[in-house]
């Protein structure tokens, strides 16, 4: 039995954290889920960057340069018909998991993290224009974004909370997710929506690489993810979670993102290895994926109680990380280099299209 297997029959779902129509026209994930244990998808603006470079899109976006569009409008109609290709290939999972599993994400512009407003506009847009059940809309845990991501659960559209790196990140997010199933109870609506806290790990390793002494390398990341397992489990538990159960809801569940290992000298399977765990998710780029099914190890699923993390994470206190401080500047870095992302996404658009006017 192979180890993503292995991980799979733990109770843990395997994303892929990639699409190219490259892929898609390929089999590729096909194969993923006949092979890999895979089970869903994620994606994000710069996935779709390097997806765009790679040539794959060119008669597509020349297609669309006499249609008067603009270089949003044009990524999103790749953007959507390829996630709408991959959601098909998950459906088969969707329906058997009853909606647990099997979903694919699109995300909103990181232009718009800091209005609520907007992120709800577009968020309800984008998952009608969609049209599969089995498709999130990302939205950033950014305090803007938690109010959008309470009013787009309390309007029945899927979500995943990106962006959030600690406990407390988290426990806003799921706080969010709550109030907008109470919502829904209160209504007597459906409680039965989607959604997904995901938490960025290999980013906490890279912030404290030069910070803290050689034998605290590559730990902070797990540490701060097992006290993240601690409060997911906490929630789940709690007599709030458990009423709405009752009238039908559905946990939210964890999803760990950014687990490639970025340092050489660590094992590339760190952040899968040590983030094993029933009913979580772990999206990885391929080069992740394709390790952990080649030469994975799989050992012990994560504790209940978070292991040894809060003695871990005393120990990068002393060397004098900020943990609460850090988690705020992570979020505040990574939704401005979503945004650059964003914008990198746009003018090669931008480029391909000038290319495709001088052709004519």
């Amino acid at each position: 039995m192979k180890p993503t297997e292995k991980l799979h029959d733990l109770g843990q779902s395997l994303w892929l954290d990639n699409i190219t129509r490259g892929l898609l026209d390929g089999g590729d994930i096909e194969r993923y889920i006949d092979t890999h244990s895979v089970s869903g998808l994620t994606s994000n603006p710069s996935i779709f960057d390097a997806a765009i470079a790679t040539g794959d899109y060119d008669e597509s976006i020349r297609s669309a340069s006499g249609k008067g569009l603009s270089n949003e409008e044009i990524f999103y109609g790749l953007a959507i018909a390829d996630l709408q290709r991959a959601a098909d290939l998950f459906a088969p999972i969707h329906e058997r998991t009853n909606g647990v599993d099997g979903w694919v994400s699109l995300e909103v512009s990181p232009l718009l993290a800091y209005d609520t407003e907007k992120t709800v506009e577009a968020a309800k847009s984008l998952y009608a224009r969609a049209q599969r059940d089995n498709l999130f809309i990302k939205i950033p845990g950014t305090p803007q974004g938690l109010a959008a991501i309470e009013e787009c659960i309390a309007s029945a559209v899927p979500v995943n909370v990106t962006l959030l790196f600690d406990a407390n990140q988290y426990r806003a997010a799921a706080d969010a997710y709550l109030r907008g199933i109470e919502r829904r109870v209160a209504s007597g609506l459906d409680p039965n929506v989607g959604c997904v806290a995901s938490i960025f790990v290999s980013r906490w390793d890279v912030a404290v690489a030069t910070s803290v002494p050689k034998e605290l390398k590559n730990q902070i990341g797990l540490a701060v993810s097992q006290e993240t397992y601690r409060a997911y489990r906490d929630v789940m538990e709690s007599e709030r979670f458990q009423r709405l159960a009752n009238f039908g809801a559905r946990a939210q569940r964890l999803l760990w993102a950014s687990t490639k290992t970025k340092d050489p000298a660590a094992s590339d399977t760190l952040y899968v290895v040590g983030l094993a765990a029933p009913f979580t998710i772990n999206t990885m780029p391929n080069q992740t994926l394709d390790a952990f099914f080649d030469h994975g190890e799989l050992g012990g699923a994560l504790a209940r109680d978070g292991g040894d993390c809060d003695a871990a994470l005393q120990r990068f206190a002393k060397a004098g990380i900020d943990q609460k401080a850090l988690a705020l500047k992570l979020q505040d870095e990574g939704a401005a280099s979503f945004a650059t992302s964003w914008s990198d996404l746009l003018a090669r658009i931008d480029s391909q299209l000038s290319a495709a006017d001088e052709t004519r």
